[in-house]
């Protein structure tokens, strides 16, 4: 699943990675290696690129769009004439003639120290992601090669030739002519595996990739899943225990939030709030286990969107607007690659819906937003306003619940689910019966007589209120539920018991 959150990261369409390691797991078996050598290529091609995203705030800020960059950086031979060329080509990418001018300036001193700073952040990250998920040490010795080259010129510049272990070799290899096959089909795949040869990639596996590349590309895209990468080497499958799972999901937590200085240990917060919020709901141990998982998970599609935007100092354009909006899609797109996760998954992308409708992807409101949902999307709005972001300072632990409470009253959270937040974040909060729907007590009287046929006004004559306060007190009803009009509404209340007097 990281290795899709390693596609967006990169501006690859989701599941490169799942086809890179496809094809050298395919042409490792081809090569006649051993079980325990294709085991390493399985590992290292997943999580090879796994920790490109961790110096995205800096690709930005030289480079504008760091996917572009990252994405665009696979058509070139990255070495010597080309590479310097590459770079004077993308600083300021995007900006107007004066920023780009005065940033290339700037790149000759700081810029230059943080490019050639990346591929060891990258390295070094990958190989803390590895040892944290328990890999062999032989997987991260080749992940140290990740970025070496045939000839030398790599990073860290330690090996070349057949001093690069053989799985770096495969997946370095792969990595390049699954993006040309992708473009331009086989014949593109081996001109540039054939271009780089004794370059970047070793000559050998050139010509073994050449000799069988229809083969290695034979029904790829209809076996890209998680399934066929598994199926490809049956005998790597790995079983997870739930304390392994728990370590796995925070360990991609973690690297989720490296995307960006402003979000450091975001989801991980969000998750430990929004587990002990479902307890304080009244929830079970079980749900409050899957709404934890949730927060771990819910902003791995974070990684889809550019630092050029989440880092943006000032407002968001409306085209920007929309990116930020896809990215809980891409988080229940990535889930949806794990059938063991569908329950965490129906519950992660909901992060950003609100009960009026009003929220992203789906726009869901009322009853189509679960329990579980309300506490998520209210742990991860209240934690986002005590953290500070590019645009703002953080709020204050008293000023983030004041915003929460409005945003109760404006029907945008539920109520229940935002005092059981409040109270896990050590807010005081009154105690009150827990109404079904998030419902108030107020409006429970009110819907108890809407769905009787009392007209607005009829109902304001019945509790002293104003027509207009009626007629705002039904529509909030009508929105917390998910309904239309009073039939609809009729069902909720007698399926809830809430014409049961007292």
């Amino acid at each position: 699943m990281i290795s899709l959150g390693t596609d967006l990261g990169m501006g690859q369409p989701m599941e490169h990675v799942m086809r890179q390691s496809l094809i050298a797991l395919r042409l490792a078996e081809r090569l006649g290696l051993d079980e325990t050598t294709r085991a390493v290529v399985y590992y290292v091609g997943l999580i090879s690129w796994v920790g490109c995203h961790v110096d995205a705030y800096e690709q930005a800020k030289w480079f504008g769009d760091d996917l572009a960059l990252k994405n665009d950086a696979r058509q070139v031979d990255l070495t010597g004439t080309a590479a310097r060329a590459f770079i004077v080509s993308h600083v300021g990418a995007g900006r107007g003639l004066i920023e780009r001018a005065r940033l290339g300036v700037a790149f000759v001193g700081e810029g230059r120290r943080d490019a050639s700073e990346m591929i060891e952040n990258h390295w070094r990250a990958t190989n803390e992601l590895a040892a944290r998920l328990g890999l062999s040490e032989q997987v991260r010795e080749s992940l140290y090669q990740t970025f070496e080259r045939w000839d030398g010129k790599g990073v860290p510049a330690e090996a070349r030739g057949e001093e690069i272990l053989l799985p770096a070799r495969l997946v370095n290899l792969a990595d390049v002519v699954e993006v040309y096959h992708q473009t331009g089909g086989v014949e593109a795949a081996v001109a540039v595996a054939r271009e780089r040869s004794g370059s970047q990639f070793d000559p050998e596996l050139v010509e073994a990739f050449c000799l069988d590349a229809p083969a290695l590309f034979s029904d790829l895209d209809g076996l890209t899943t998680w399934p066929a990468v598994i199926a490809a080497e049956p005998t790597l499958q790995i079983v997870l225990s739930d304390e392994e799972l728990e370590l796995a999901l925070e360990a991609m937590a973690d690297f989720t939030d490296l995307k960006s200085p402003w979000t450091l240990g975001h989801s991980r917060a969000v998750a430990e709030l929004a587990g002990a919020a479902t307890t304080l709901y009244g929830l079970s141990e079980d749900d409050a286990r899957l709404v934890r998982r949730a927060g771990l998970v819910h902003d791995l599609g974070r990684l889809g969107v550019s630092n050029a935007i989440w880092d943006k100092r000032g407002p968001l354009t409306a085209a920007e607007l929309e990116r930020v909006r896809m990215h809980p899609y891409l988080t229940d797109r990535m889930l949806a690659s794990s059938e063991a996760l569908a329950p965490v998954r129906a519950i992660a992308v909901q992060h950003h819906e609100r009960l009026d409708g009003s929220g992203y992807p789906g726009g869901l409101s009322g009853d189509a937003l679960t329990p579980a949902g309300r506490i998520l999307a209210a742990a991860d709005a209240y934690h986002a306003m005590t953290e500070p972001r590019p645009h703002r300072e953080a709020h204050s632990a008293e000023a983030a619940a004041a915003e929460l409470r409005s945003g109760v009253r404006q029907a945008l959270f539920d109520g229940d689910a935002a005092d059981a937040v409040l109270r896990a974040a050590g807010h005081p909060v009154n105690r009150r019966r827990e109404w079904p729907g998030g419902l108030t007590k107020r409006e429970i009287e009110v819907l108890r007589l809407l769905v009787r046929g009392l007209s607005n006004k009829e109902i304001a004559e019945q509790l002293v209120i104003s027509r207009k306060t009626a007629g705002s007190h039904v529509e909030h009803i009508y929105t917390k539920l998910g309904v239309s009009n009073r039939a609809q509404a009729s069902l909720f209340a007698v399926k809830h018991g809430l014409m049961i007097a007292g």
